[in-house]
């Protein structure tokens, strides 16, 4: 499992200590599970499915997807949650509370335009 939990931290490009500090880890803890001089607690393989969204039966056994696939829905919410749980005053809010407040004729512009970017980019 060690060398799993090494990859899944490679494939997300962090760091010992970034990866550890994500699960409430020291570096130190973390070295020492990705060298197998440790073995993480059920605890900590819960935490670190959670935090990555890792398949939690490829971490202990290899089998299966790395990942956890997420539907289209789940993406959404994820980044709706993201973006409300933040208060400030960034781009990707205020576009949003742009967006809720669009008339269904907007909706049908903007779906045409859209089309006719996908259009063009298909077409140099």
């Amino acid at each position: 499992m060690n060398e799993r939990i090494a990859l899944v931290r490679k494939s997300l490009g962090l760091t010992q200590e970034k990866f550890a500090e994500q699960v409430g880890l020291s570096r130190n803890f973390m070295w020492m599970i990705e060298s197998g001089t440790r073995v993480p607690s059920d605890r900590t393989i819960s935490d670190i499915c959670r935090e990555f969204n890792v398949n939690e039966t490829w971490l202990r056994t290899g089998e299966g997807e790395m990942f956890n696939q997420i539907t289209r829905s789940e993406k959404i919410t994820s980044f709706l949650t993201e973006i409300t749980e933040d208060e400030g005053d960034d781009f990707k809010r205020r576009f949003v509370e742009m967006l809720a407040e669009l008339e269904p004729e907007d909706w049908k512009l903007l779906e045409r335009m859209a089309e006719k970017l996908q259009k063009k980019e298909g077409n140099p």
